[in-house]
């Protein structure tokens, strides 16, 4: 019964993907809404853990649909910004990929959920092997479409894995920060996705309005990626220091991610 479950579920993820496609291909719906839509239900799907459910799995399956589909997105919006005329039709081109890179990261951050951990893991997709926390921040962005080596993203400390998206003056960083301090004053951060670098560590943050999601391949119980509220991330809370980077509301990733421009790795 599971099997065809799944096959189902993901049946509906893919029509979902396909009229978020036909909406922004198209303008007939309201983009964010269908995309907040859609999002809400692949994320209902990957997380739940109803009484007596297991926990949740890799889902490699689902990770090769969104990826495509963000390529296909991808594509279209670099054709119209590119034809755009003013500055303005571009910047509204550029909103919309962020919204778009805004619900896609995370869904496919959660595919890898389950993925074992280990120091040398380099997996490629989910389930399939085991990841390290750098692995995992580099293999999704370079699926999501970043023209970057993902090798040697991985090896870098975490502040030039930031730095390589990121110029230095637009990250912020904390040193020895009282933790309920830095919950707080999340909250006053703009929304998106961020890459978080810590003392021997990287991961991503999922900012919203309310609250943070704290993502990342953990080499701390349970030993694989995980999905955390800021009260169970205990690797963030034990470091003393705290790098971040906004990626989607930094411009300039956007226009490199909709180009699809080859990034240079920032090594000391």
């Amino acid at each position: 019964m599971r099997p065809l479950i799944k096959r189902i579920a993901l049946t509906i993820a893919i029509l979902l993907l396909a009229l978020v496609g036909i909406a922004l291909t198209f303008g007939w719906m309201k983009r964010q809404h269908i995309l907040v839509a859609a999002q809400e239900w692949i994320e209902s799907r990957i997380v739940q853990n109803d009484i007596g459910a297991k926990p949740p799995m890799p889902d490699a399956a689902s990770y090769e649909v969104l990826c495509a589909q963000l390529q296909e997105w991808r594509s279209e919006l670099y054709t119209r910004h590119r034809k755009a005329a003013t500055a303005a039709q571009k910047e509204a081109i550029e909103n919309e990929a962020r919204v778009i890179l805004e619900h896609s990261l995370p869904a496919m951050m959660r595919c890898w959920i389950g993925t074992k951990w280990d120091f040398n893991g380099i997996a490629s997709k989910p389930g399939e092997g085991k990841i390290a926390c750098g692995y995992f921040v580099s293999t999704v962005l370079r699926d999501a479409g970043l023209d970057v080596n993902r090798f040697r993203l991985a090896q870098q400390p975490s502040s030039n894995i930031i730095r390589t998206f990121i110029d230095k003056q637009d990250t912020t960083l904390a040193y020895n920060q009282d933790y309920e301090a830095f919950v707080s004053g999340m909250t006053d951060q703009p929304a998106g996705v961020y890459i978080c670098g810590l003392d021997t560590h990287v991961a991503f943050i999922v900012n919203q309005a309310d609250s943070f999601r704290f993502i990342h391949s953990s080499g701390s119980k349970p030993w694989a990626v995980v999905d955390e509220s800021p009260e169970e991330a205990g690797v963030l809370q034990r470091s003393k220091t705290r790098m971040l980077g906004n990626l989607t509301a930094n411009r300039d990733f956007i226009r490199t991610w909709l180009a699809g421009q080859r990034i240079k790795v920032v090594r000391d």
